[in-house]
């Protein structure tokens, strides 16, 4: 058992946890109950064999970043020692608990697909005790689904680019509907009916590769039949740069280029187990950029299934490529808004680094919209601007528009881009290139957003009554 312990409440706890020797104890190990402080109590709480007090430093000074190194805590603790745990909140503030128990599942992650060795100790349930709390069964079932979502979303993006391609995208997909059917359907484009359709944007980055591009939609319909939230994932599954080629340094992460598509993929999931009475479509623009006789050279000019035509001055700035062609075919939905969640710019990573996701959108009430959700989830973003003013730098002499816009404001230019494709229906731009995948000694895919777009699904639901 894991108790919680306000630092200022420290004296309190033997009584009511009846703990032997817990002064004594206390004043041998030094122990303060501060931040994210353990105190391992073996053979000392009669109810449990292995016990330890987690330190909650001051309660009214808790924040969520506080209460995440709090939920590592306890799974550092725990880890590849026990498959089912119990946490005692009853010190932890009610308002928290929510917040709290989605940090613990979302600690607990863990991946070792292709480890020879895997983790005999792999914990699969959490036990939750307090003696008042104002969880409900429903935030609970919301906090399993979304953990279901967002392991999937880090699975995909950690499987690497030999096993995860476009087909294999399209496969987890296929996969998914086989297991809600009754919620779930999809349909699939080759680069035939991507042709027939005109998507020059997008045939122009997949045809560098050997494996073809695909979109992958996904109609999620529960209950109601209203006009859909779409999101759109750009699922770029590995991004060498095409033609205008990275540096070899790093380029291993760019198997995470996919994290929007596995985001959508993760968020279609968390709603297939949570049965929100919502109608959503995912879609998925999944292709692999490389460079070979076939790719799409620099100055090479492409029409775009909305008939605007681009000059294609780096080949490295392809998400928007497949994204534009995308956010055009999911028109035929006629949807409600579009949500499309990329991992579209370094340019963003300078700006808000790995903490804030990047959010762009002409659409006032959409935008407080995410940021609400946002802040419930802790899955935060930061709205960016996305004004005229930056679209002259895409101008083109040769085409109707570039696909860069020199080195200014690059993520700024990016959505504007995007936006060029999206002025008939209400839309926002996710840019995740910061916040998706984490580098160094935690290197791995973070799952996000799929946080904060079911905390807005789920809100939409709400506020729909």
């Amino acid at each position: 058992m894991l108790i919680l312990v306000d630092s200022e409440q420290l004296q309190n706890t033997t009584a009511t946890y009846q703990i032997n020797n817990l002064d004594t104890l206390i004043e041998a190990s030094q122990f303060k109950a501060a931040l994210a402080e353990s105190l391992s109590l073996i053979g000392q709480v009669s109810q449990s064999s292995h016990a330890a007090l987690i330190g909650l430093g001051k309660v009214a000074e808790l924040q969520p970043a506080k209460l995440a190194k709090i939920a590592q805590t306890i799974i550092q603790v725990t880890q590849k020692k026990f498959k089912q745990i119990s946490v005692d909140l009853t010190q932890l503030p009610q308002e928290l608990h929510y917040m709290f128990v989605l940090f613990l599942t979302q600690a607990s992650y863990g991946y070792d697909e292709y480890k020879s060795k895997k983790n005999e100790f792999v914990l699969e349930q959490i036990d939750l005790i307090a003696t008042h709390s104002v969880l409900t069964t429903e935030q609970l079932q919301l906090v399993q689904a979304v953990q279901s979502g967002q392991n999937l979303a880090r699975d995909l993006g950690n499987r690497p680019g030999n096993i995860c391609f476009p087909e294999y995208l399209a496969e987890q997909a296929l996969a998914l509907a086989a297991e809600y059917p009754e919620l779930l359907k999809v349909t699939l484009l080759d680069e035939q009916q991507m042709a027939d359709l005109g998507m020059g944007a997008f045939l122009a980055v997949s045809k560098g590769s050997d494996r073809p591009g695909r979109i992958i939609s996904m109609e999620y319909q529960s209950e109601r039949s209203e006009a859909p939230v779409v999101l759109v994932g750009k699922g770029i599954t590995f991004d060498t740069g095409g033609i205008s080629l990275k540096p070899g340094a790093g380029m291993d992460e760019m198997k995470y280029d996919m994290c929007g598509a596995a985001s959508v993929l993760g968020t279609m999931r968390a709603l297939c187990e949570s049965r929100l009475p919502l109608h959503v479509v995912g879609t998925i623009a999944a292709a692999e950029n490389m460079p070979s006789g076939k790719a799409t050279r620099p100055g090479d000019i492409v029409t775009t299934m909305s008939g605007q035509t681009v000059e294609i001055l780096n080949t490295d700035a392809e998400g928007r490529l497949v994204l534009c062609d995308t956010l055009t075919y999911v028109k035929r939905f006629n949807p409600a808004l579009v949500i499309d969640i990329a991992t579209l710019t370094g340019a963003c990573v300078v700006a808000l680094g790995s903490v804030l996701t990047g959010l762009f959108t002409p659409d006032d009430k959409l935008a407080a919209e995410l940021e609400a959700a946002g802040q419930h989830s802790f899955d935060r973003v930061w709205r960016m601007p996305v004004l005229d003013d930056y679209q002259e730098q895409l101008d083109s002499p040769f085409a109707d528009i570039g696909n860069i816009g020199g080195p200014k404001a690059g993520s700024v230019t990016a959505a504007c881009f995007l936006q060029r494709f999206t002025r008939e229906y209400r839309w926002a731009h996710l840019d995740v290139a910061g916040t998706a995948w984490n580098s160094g000694t935690n290197k791995g895919a973070t799952g996000r957003p799929v946080p904060l777009l079911m905390q807005f699904l789920a809100n939409r639901v709400q506020s729909n009554g």
